[in-house]
C-alpha cells in the first residue's frame, strides 16, 4: 500500500516525497502558497510557490520574498513529484495544487469558490474554478452545512445598489465592510459605479492596485483620508474591512446628514441573527467560498474516490460524503475565514 502524498505536520500540511509544505503556519523551507489570505499565507517560509497571477498580491502582503510564481497549468518536477497550480475561483491568484507521484495524483483545494448555473454569478476579478481530476480531493468546508446555498448574483448586488442609491437620495454614507483581499475587490466590480463616489479604506486600496495591475476591472476609488469635504460623503459608498466597525475611523461618517447606513457582505449573513451580532443596518449574503451544492459539484467534478475535509463543518461533510460512498477523511489544520482582518489597521 502506497504512502499518503500529502499528510499532517505541526507545521501544515506536507508532502513527503516531494519535501514541501502547502499553505504552512509555521516557518517551513519551502511552502507552495494557494492564495494570499493570512491564514494560508504567512511570513517566514524559506521559499515560496504560487500562482502567476497572485504574485503581486502576496508581495504586497508579505514585502520581499523568495518566490516562483507559476502560471496557471504550467508544470514542474521536484524530487520526482510533478506539480501544477490551477485556478481555484476565490480571489486573484488562488490556485489548487494538483500533486503527481508515481501516478497518483492528490489535488490540494485550499479555499475556491463555484459559481451557480447563472452566468452573472462567477466572480470577474480573478480566473473561475477549473476542475482538476485526481484520486484524492482535499476540500475546504468554510460553508460545509446544507442551509449554504448562494442566492443569484444579481440579486444580491441588485439589493447592495438599490441601499446605497436610497442612501445617496437621502445624503447618507454608505458604509460597505468586507474584508480587503477579495470581497472588497469583487464588491467594487459588482456595485453600479454610476450611484455615486467611492471611496475606500487604506487597507482595501493597496490590494485594489494589485488587482488592477494584474488586468482586473475596477471602478475609480479615492482613499477615504483624502478626502477634506465632509460633504463629500453624503452620496459615497465607502469599502472598508471589518475591523473597522464602532472605531473612531467611522466616526467620521455620522455627522453627515443623518447618520451613516453600514451593511457587511458576507457568506455569514445566510445565519439568522448573524447581521444583529454584528450590530450592521444591513447584511449581504455574498461569499468567496463554495456553498453546499457548490461544494458537491466541485468534488464530483474532479473524478476523485477519495476526499480529505478541512476548515469548516467537517463531520457534517465526512458524513454525508461517506453516505456517498466516497472513502472520506478529515484534516485538522489552523485555516480560518479570512483571519486577516483581525489585524488590519482601522486607521487609513
Amino acid at each position: 500500500m502506497h504512502a499518503d502524498l500529502i499528510v499532517e505536520r505541526p507545521e501544515g500540511l506536507y508532502c513527503p516525497p516531494g519535501d514541501f509544505h502547502i499553505d504552512p503556519w509555521r516557518p517551513v523551507d519551502r511552502a507552495v502558497i494557494t492564495h494570499a489570505h493570512a491564514d494560508h499565507a504567512r511570513i517566514g517560509h524559506g521559499h515560496y510557490l504560487a500562482a502567476e497571477p497572485g504574485a503581486g498580491v502576496l508581495r504586497a502582503r508579505l514585502g520581499a520574498i523568495d518566490l516562483q510564481a507559476l502560471p496557471y497549468g504550467e508544470a514542474i518536477e521536484h524530487r520526482g513529484v510533478r506539480l501544477s497550480l490551477h485556478p481555484a475561483g476565490h480571489v486573484l491568484g488562488s490556485a489548487q495544487l494538483r500533486v503527481e507521484h508515481r501516478g497518483r495524483v492528490w489535488v490540494a483545494s485550499g479555499d475556491y469558490f463555484v459559481a451557480g448555473d447563472d452566468p452573472h454569478d462567477a466572480n470577474p476579478t480573478c480566473a473561475p474554478f477549473e476542475p482538476v481530476r485526481c484520486d484524492c480531493f482535499i476540500t475546504e468546508s468554510t460553508f460545509g452545512l446544507p442551509i449554504y446555498r448562494w442566492r443569484p448574483q444579481r440579486e444580491i448586488f441588485a439589493a447592495i445598489d438599490a441601499w446605497w442609491a436610497a442612501n445617496a437620495a437621502a445624503g447618507r454614507p454608505s458604509l460597505l465592510m468586507g474584508y480587503s483581499f477579495g470581497k472588497a475587490q469583487r464588491m467594487l466590480a459588482g456595485v453600479d459605479a454610476s450611484i455615486g463616489p467611492i471611496l475606500v479604506h487604506g487597507a482595501v486600496e493597496p490590494l485594489n492596485r494589485a488587482y488592477r495591475e494584474a488586468g482586473v476591472a475596477l471602478p475609480a476609488t479615492r482613499l477615504v483620508s483624502e478626502v477634506q469635504d465632509k460633504a463629500a460623503f453624503a452620496r459615497a459608498l465607502i469599502v472598508a474591512p471589518p475591523s473597522v466597525a464602532g472605531s473612531v475611523w467611522t466616526r467620521r461618517f455620522a455627522s453627515v446628514g443623518d447618520g451613516s447606513s453600514d451593511a457587511f457582505a458576507s457568506g455569514w449573513m445566510q445565519l439568522r441573527g448573524a447581521r444583529r451580532r454584528r450590530g450592521v443596518d444591513r447584511g449581504f449574503v455574498l461569499s468567496d467560498h463554495a456553498d453546499w451544492p457548490g461544494l458537491h459539484r466541485a468534488i464530483e467534478a474532479t473524478g476523485c474516490t477519495r476526499v480529505i475535509v478541512t476548515h469548516g463543518y467537517e463531520a457534517v461533510m465526512v458524513r454525508r460524503l461517506a453516505e456517498l460512498g466516497y472513502e472520506a477523511g478529515a484534516f485538522k489544520t489552523e485555516y480560518g475565514d479570512e483571519v486577516l482582518d483581525k489585524d488590519e489597521p482601522t486607521t487609513g
